[in-house]
This record gives C-alpha cells, sequence and structure tokens, in this order.
C-alpha cells in the first residue's frame, strides 16, 4: 500500500551505481537552470524573486517520492505563475504582504484539489482540455506573459495587464520613457541566450544559458555603475532556507480563489501529465499513473505552500534538459533541490545587483517558443471546425482574460463535443454484390445490391436522449423514402455499446409501430453489453431474440429463407448477462 503513494520505494531497492553520475550531472544542470528561471517566474506571478527558489525547493523533493515519473522536473513555470497573476491582480488586495498570502495559499487550494481528485481516480478529467483548447490558450497566455516583461526590457513602469490591446496600449504610452541602458542589456541577453540555445542544439550540450545572461548582467551593472541610470535591479534578496508557516486566509477568500484554484489545479496537472508522459516513452523501465500523478502533484503544492511555495507542476524546458542530461530516477530532483537550497543558504547576496531586465530577457525567449505556428496551420487545412474553437480561445485568452480563456474554451469544446453526438453519422447500408460484406451506398453506389424490400441502416454511435431524435428523423426519412415495397428493416447495432432509456423507450414504440406495419425489423451485430439491455429494457420481446444475428447478411439471408441458423449461431446472437449467469 505504501508503495503506491511512493514509488521511491519500487525503485530506489533497485538502485544501480551507474544512475549515480547521471543523477548528479542532470540535478546539477537543472538546479543551475532553475535559480533564474524561477527568479524570473516568480516576477511573472508578481512576487518577490525569492519566492521562485522558495518554489523550487520543497515540491521536487517531494514529488521525487511520491511521482510515477522519473525525470519529470517540478517547479515554478511561466503559464502558471501567469494564472496566478491573473488571478490575485482580479482581486481587492491590501498590499504585496496580503499578495504574497494569497499566492501560497493557491499553491495549498490547488494542491488539495489536485490530492482529491487522485484519491478519487479522477485522472480522466484532463482528457477534456482537448488539443486545440490547450495549443489556443498556451499561445495566447504566452504572448500575454511576453508581452507583460516589456516593462523590464524598456526600463518603463508599464500597468500590470492581462489584455493584449490594453498591454500594448500601455506600451506605447510610456514609450518615450524607454531606458537606452535597459534596452541594451536585454537584447544582448536576448542574443546570447538565443545563440545558446542553436550551439546546444547543434553539438548536443547543455551549456546554462540562462545563468551565462545573469552574470553576464550582474557584472555589467556592476561594473558600469549602471544601477545609478535607473537600470532597474532586484536588490536585497533574502538569505536562508524558507520557514515553516501555514498559509492564514479567510473563508471569503476561499470563495474568491475556488475559480483560478481549479484552472491552476487542471492546467498544471495537463502541463505535467502531458511532458512526463512523453518522457516516458523514451522509457522501458517505468510507467506514468495519472491518478498517482494528481496525489504527487497535489502533495506537493500542499507542503510546499507551508514552506512559502507558490504554485508549481511539471517544467517543459527543465524536464527536457533533466532527460537529455541523464537523469534516470528522483535523486537528480533532490541534487537540484540541493543546488537551490545551498544558493538560499550562501549565495542570495550575489543576485543584489542583477537587472530586472535579464530576467525579463529570460521569460521572453522561453514563453515565445511555447506559441504554436504549425498545429493551427495544420487544422485550417484538415478540420476548420477545431481550427475555429482554437482561435476562439486564443482570441478570447488575449483579449477578455486568461482564466477566462481556458474556461470558455473548454466549455466550448464540450459543446462541439455534444453537438457531434447529438448528430452522428448514420448510413444506408446495403450487400456489396457478389459477398457477404454491406457498406455505406453512398461511398460504394456501384457496386452494392439495393433492394426495394430491405433498408439496412447503421448508426456509428451510442444511443443516448441527446441523438435519439436525429435518429429516429433520419430512420423515419430513408422508411419513407422506401415506401410501401419496404418489407425489413436491418439495424446494424455494431458500433453502439449503449442505449439509454430515452433512446430504448423510442426503440420499443418504433419497432411496435413497425410491426404494425408489416415491417419486420432484425438487429445485426449487436455487442454484449447492447444485447444486455435489449433484454432488461424489454426491447426483446417486441423484437423477439430470433431477430438477433452476428451479421446483416445472415438477417437477409434468413429473411429470404436462404440461411438456416445452427443452435451455435442463435445462442452466440442471443447471448446475454442472464444467459451467461
Amino acid at each position: 500500500m505504501l508503495k503506491n503513494y511512493f514509488p521511491i520505494f519500487h525503485w530506489l531497492p533497485n538502485y544501480k551505481k551507474a544512475y549515480l553520475t547521471n543523477d548528479i550531472v542532470a540535478g546539477l544542470t537543472v538546479g543551475i537552470m532553475l535559480i533564474p528561471q524561477g527568479m524570473a517566474y516568480a516576477m511573472i506571478a508578481g512576487l518577490p524573486p525569492v519566492f521562485g527558489l522558495y518554489a523550487a525547493l520543497v515540491p521536487q523533493v517531494i514529488y521525487a517520492l511520491m511521482g510515477t515519473s522519473r525525470q519529470l522536473a517540478v517547479g515554478p513555470v511561466a503559464m502558471d505563475s501567469l494564472l496566478v497573476a491573473s488571478g490575485l491582480t482580479a482581486l481587492s488586495l491590501s498590499g504585496i504582504e496580503e499578495y504574497i498570502s494569497m499566492a501560497i495559499f493557491l499553491s495549498l487550494f490547488m494542491g488539495v484539489i489536485q490530492l482529491s481528485l487522485g484519491l478519487l481516480r479522477a485522472g480522466f478529467l484532463v482528457n477534456f482540455l482537448s488539443k486545440p483548447v490547450i495549443s489556443g490558450f498556451t499561445s495566447g497566455a504566452a504572448i500575454i506573459i511576453g508581452l507583460s516583461q516589456l516593462k523590464h526590457v524598456l526600463g518603463v513602469d508599464i500597468p500590470r495587464n492581462n489584455k493584449v490591446h490594453q498591454l500594448l496600449f500601455n506600451v506605447i504610452e510610456k514609450f518615450k520613457e524607454i531606458n537606452i541602458y535597459t534596452v541594451t542589456i536585454a537584447t544582448i541577453a536576448i542574443l546570447i541566450i538565443l545563440l545558446i540555445k542553436k550551439l546546444n542544439k547543434r553539438y548536443r550540450i547543455n551549456i546554462p544559458g540562462a545563468l551565462l545572461v545573469v552574470l553576464f548582467g550582474i557584472l555589467t551593472v556592476y561594473g558600469l555603475e549602471l544601477y545609478h541610470s535607473d537600470v532597474k535591479i532586484i536588490g536585497v534578496v533574502p538569505d536562508g532556507l524558507p520557514a515553516f508557516k501555514i498559509p492564514n486566509i479567510s473563508l471569503h477568500t476561499v470563495a474568491e480563489l475556488t475559480p483560478i484554484a481549479i484552472t491552476l489545479a487542471l492546467v498544471a496537472f495537463m502541463e505535467a501529465i502531458s511532458v512526463a508522459k512523453a518522457v516516458q516513452e523514451k522509457q522501458n523501465e517505468y510507467e506514468v499513473y495519472a491518478n498517482q500523478e494528481l496525489i504527487a502533484l497535489g502533495t506537493s503544492n500542499i507542503i510546499g505552500s507551508l514552506f512559502q511555495s507558490y504554485p508549481t507542476t511539471g517544467g517543459f524546458s527543465r524536464t527536457a534538459v533533466n532527460e537529455q542530461a541523464g537523469a534516470k530516477t528522483g535523486i537528480s530532483s533532490m541534487v537540484s533541490a540541493v543546488i537551490v537550497g545551498s544558493t538560499l543558504l550562501f549565495f542570495t547576496s550575489l543576485f543584489h545587483y542583477l537587472p530586472n531586465a535579464v530576467l525579463g530577457a529570460i521569460i521572453m525567449v522561453a514563453v515565445f517558443g511555447l506559441i504554436d505556428f504549425k498545429y493551427p496551420v495544420e487544422l485550417l487545412k484538415k478540420r476548420k471546425d477545431e481550427f475555429v474553437l482554437l482561435l476562439v480561445t486564443f482570441l478570447i485568452t488575449i483579449s477578455v482574460g486568461i482564466t477566462q480563456g481556458i474556461i470558455l474554451g473548454i466549455l466550448f469544446s464540450l459543446l462541439l463535443m455534444v453537438y457531434r453526438v447529438s448528430k452522428p453519422h448514420i448510413a444506408v447500408i446495403a450487400r456489396i454484390e457478389g459477398t457477404n460484406y454491406y457498406n455505406n451506398i453512398n461511398r460504394f453506389h456501384s457496386s452494392v445490391a439495393i433492394r426495394k424490400d430491405v433498408l439496412g441502416i447503421r448508426i456509428d454511435a451510442q444511443l443516448f436522449f441527446g441523438n435519439t431524435t436525429f435518429f429516429k428523423k433520419a430512420l423515419l426519412k430513408e422508411i419513407k423514402l422506401k415506401g410501401k415495397h419496404l418489407k425489413l428493416l436491418i439495424i446494424n447495432t455494431e458500433a453502439i455499446s449503449y442505449i439509454d432509456n430515452t433512446a430504448a423507450n423510442m426503440l420499443y414504440k418504433m419497432i411496435q409501430e413497425l410491426k404494425q406495419k408489416n415491417i419486420k425489423v432484425m438487429f445485426s451485430g449487436t455487442t454484449g453489453p447492447t444485447r444486455d439491455i435489449l433484454f432488461k429494457s424489454g426491447i426483446i420481446d417486441i423484437l423477439g431474440k430470433e431477430n438477433l444475428f452476428l451479421r446483416s447478411h445472415e438477417a437477409e439471408d434468413f429473411y429470404d429463407g436462404k440461411h438456416n441458423r445452427t443452435e451455435k449461431f442463435r445462442s452466440i446472437a442471443e447471448q446475454t448477462e442472464s444467459i451467461a449467469s
């Protein structure tokens, strides 16, 4: 039981000495990467940079103990940081202290939600975050994050806003106040990061570009004394490990934070599980389990909040670096935590002269890489309805708000799904000449033998209250087209595994009405679960067990008197739960 919740007890007893070097190297690499990244992402969240280091400390240790992925790097990420800022700036807060308290409480709140979903085995909920919605939301959020850093890159005081048009308007208003030193530092930092990324990709190395531009920024500002020229710097970074503190918040605040906490919980889980599964596909030693991931991430956020961490999850870039650096187990995350902890204990004073422009540059390069151009173009060519869904989500995200973008995107994707299942594909089928195969007459019109007295219908969906009326109308339309010649209706039910009460009542009445018109009804290809429903709902009483067939051609041949049903085939076609028991 303990191993189920703490997968470390699965892999630690079998830990190989050969793994240790890889884990240490990967842990050092990610730890060094985490320091500037964590501080930068804290700025996105509207928090002092040191809280990025707090968020990079405890959560990844807890995840190393409880997570099923052995390479996932947990810590602060750009998307969640933006969601924190978006949710908290919408509230009326008295000052930075209350803002910090709320951000930390959000970590606790979303952790409780994730843990609860994991214990309830609700990992399937992430399936409702469709790829078009996530792509539109991610691209929109990336643009907002990038533009929000213009105040640091340009060195001007631009009011925070999560609407792109308003952000750009605010930038234009402040354009004359741009600090040329700040812009120069940011531009050079961006070019250095891009150059190092290109070198890393070409030569398959892991030069810590973010750390190098941090050193460049500190040395430039300190050496040229640019802090006297209004170049904004981080200033004093508190040293020491985060203290244990229980978040204190009112019930009224809980109600206000509920929507953003739920959004954070789901989006953070989606980020983590997608990258964890992507990395796991390259491994043969373990499996990633969605529900345990929820439990691990939830617990990481809960315990992390007790040590002043704001919301965290698995990061795309850091996980990729961790895997490429050779990480084999969660030991690499523990090494990363040691690097971050050592920085907090001994090296925070080194960051005093770090310019905000460098952190802004790091963020801009990181998040603009999240903007996906290929996928929308692909959807535009192949699936225009999903392209519209992506575009709507993107536009809402950049023009209305971050939270509204993801929530309305999910809502629209569910509405699209409901629309599709309410109008399922229904085909008129007939036998292909010279064979026993039945196919759609519209696709195989030149090779099917269409009979005036026989109508074959296939519905490629479940039958439930949402599509019952559509199915009935389509069926009656085809029956009417056949006219008085129709004597046999064959309903192919191979694609149906469930019939709800509304649909069952419709079928019962329809079969009854057709029998009164001397039209015989037969079912073919009926699966076990569907047969069970036919028997339990009483449909079989009016249909007749003798009218269940394995294949459509058997039904037609039996009607024509060409096929004698053996006891074996009859028992298979009529098999139900009750008979089996």
